[in-house]
């Protein structure tokens, strides 16, 4: 969503780099740039106002004139600032202190609620809680409907008394909902709310009675992050007539412009708690305005890859397959090699994972281009191995490859790359689990027993080096001659013709001469 603005910023930034110090000027033309960049992402004026005041401010300050890479510092204060406008810290859900927890959702239809509602309960199951989603959107057609099927992939339990479309009293059946948590033991109960396709007192009065019958911990307003600026009116209109206590973006994942996202937190003053990001349920996770920030410039993020990865890999799965690497290549079979890249699939998709490595921006047109389907071809091939090829690949010899590639369905090139990529990936896993590092570059230690290798104690030079140029060789073997020569002639080394008597010690050499 925002590769425009990425793109944008990276090239303001590029011009400042290489200049030892700013000028004014150069302070002012790249605030300009990053205005027509946010402003060219949909961001509200005010919000892009105060946003460039703030670098300004700083940028002329002594934070930049006095550092000793005022390129970098300036980069520093706009991810600063962007943390700023994106709301700061990250914030966390609200539980009641007695049970069950009542989060309500509202918005606009088609801003995606029902399915946020499935993505939200989904969450909140990893998290340890009970959730019970609400069917109390009894207007549009087929929605109660759509909950049952969405908590049911989910895994969560639904509270849908009435068949909706048309037909049921959606306050009723909130605060029904709630004396039906308490009887079930469900820790959270989230609230399914109608939308419209605009702003109107009907909807405006039916979401106020909800919210006065059960009373939320929580009324959150989801937002969909690609209608633009005008996200922000609904927004702030919602606000001021119903009240919601924090933001959900919904599709993210899309190719608008996201200004949406880049505004909300600063013009209502609510911040963002959850992001959606794509259409399958786990594709939903908490909002970290740094984060934001450091994906909008190039930077990745390293922190949400990691998370995904811990809660992916077992740790004992990690330490047994270390252990294999450093017994040796050959413990590393193709069936651990499926084993793994299916535990990479699980982490989602595999050109949004790269898109969370840092520098990964200046090669977004190949990573989007990458077609997620070679992971199943890849799967498909060695699932029609036998069980000795998989363990040696050695053996896997021309006839072997013909039956293999008949059974998958690919071509017999593909099965004899497969094993050829597997034999150097093998190499360079083994190598860096015994401390060597990967191939050019110096060893990780504590990847596996081995430690970084020492360095070799180099030897002192005997004597002088010797230039490679003959001129200026010459020309020194010529000084030290006549250096040798002065030497000869004055054995004080003083030059020739003065008499050493005549020479004068310094004063604080006097007092040991007494």
């Amino acid at each position: 969503m925002f590769d425009t603005l990425s793109d944008r910023l990276a090239a303001t930034f590029k011009n400042l780099r290489g200049k030892g110090r700013l000028s004014e000027a150069d302070i002012d033309a790249t605030a300009r740039e990053i205005r027509i960049a946010l402003l060219e992402a949909d961001v509200a004026l005010p919000a892009v106002r105060a946003f460039i005041k703030q670098v300004k401010e700083r940028a002329l300050g002594a934070e930049v004139s006095q550092a000793l890479n005022p390129a970098q510092q300036v980069i520093k204060i706009v991810n600063e600032e962007l943390i700023g406008i994106l709301g700061g810290e990250t914030r966390r859900l609200r539980f009641a202190k007695q049970p069950p927890t009542v989060i309500m959702l509202a918005g606009l239809q088609g801003a995606g609620k029902t399915t946020l509602a499935g993505k939200l309960g989904r969450w909140l199951k990893t998290q340890g809680h009970t959730p019970l989603l609400v069917a109390a959107d009894l207007q549009r057609p087929n929605a109660v409907n759509q909950l049952s099927v969405v908590a049911e992939r989910a895994g969560v339990a639904v509270f849908a008394p009435e068949p909706g479309n048309g037909v049921g009293d959606p306050v009723k059946v909130a605060k029904d909902s709630i004396e039906h948590a308490r009887t079930k033991q469900y820790d959270v109960v989230i609230v399914d709310t109608a939308g419209r396709l605009g702003i109107d007192a009907e909807m405006m009065q039916q979401a106020a009675d909800i919210r006065d019958a059960v009373g939320p911990d929580e009324i959150l307003f989801v937002l969909d992050a690609m209608i633009g600026q005008d996200a922000v009116n609904t927004a702030q209109a919602f606000l001021d007539g119903v009240g919601f206590d924090g933001v959900v973006l919904s599709k993210l994942d899309g190719d608008a412009r996201g200004g949406a996202a880049l505004s909300v937190a600063h013009v209502t003053g609510k911040q963002i708690i959850f992001a959606s990001n794509g259409e399958k349920l786990d594709d939903f996770d908490a909002f970290h305005p740094d984060r934001m920030a450091s994906r909008i410039l190039g930077m990745g993020d390293m922190l949400s890859l990691i998370e995904k990865a811990e809660q992916t890999f077992s740790q004992a799965e990690a330490e047994k397959m270390a252990a294999k690497l450093q017994r040796g290549p050959k413990e590393f079979t193709l069936d651990d090699f499926l084993s793994q890249m299916e535990q990479v699939r699980k982490m989602g998709s595999i050109s949004k994972l790269l898109g969370m490595l840092p520098g990964m921006g200046q090669i977004k047109d190949q990573i989007n281009n990458l077609d997620e389907r070679d992971v199943d071809r890849t799967a498909a091939i060695i699932k029609s191995m036998t069980p000795a090829e998989r363990t040696d690949p050695t053996i896997i010899n021309g006839s072997r490859r013909v039956r293999i590639a008949r059974g998958s369905g690919v071509e017999v090139g593909a099965v004899k790359n497969l094993v050829e990529r597997f034999f150097e990936a093998r190499k360079m896993m083994s190598r860096m689990a015994q401390g060597g590092g990967m191939p050019g570059m110096p060893g990780i230690p504590g990847m596996g027993g081995g430690g970084a290798r020492k360095k070799k104690q180099s030897k002192p030079a005997k004597g002088k080096q010797r230039s490679g140029n003959p001129m200026k060789r010459k020309a020194a073997e010529q000084a030290a001659a006549a250096r040798r020569e002065q030497q000869a002639e004055s054995p004080f080394g003083l030059p020739e013709g003065q008499d050493p008597s005549s020479f004068e010690l310094p004063d604080e050499f006097k007092k040991f001469m007494r």
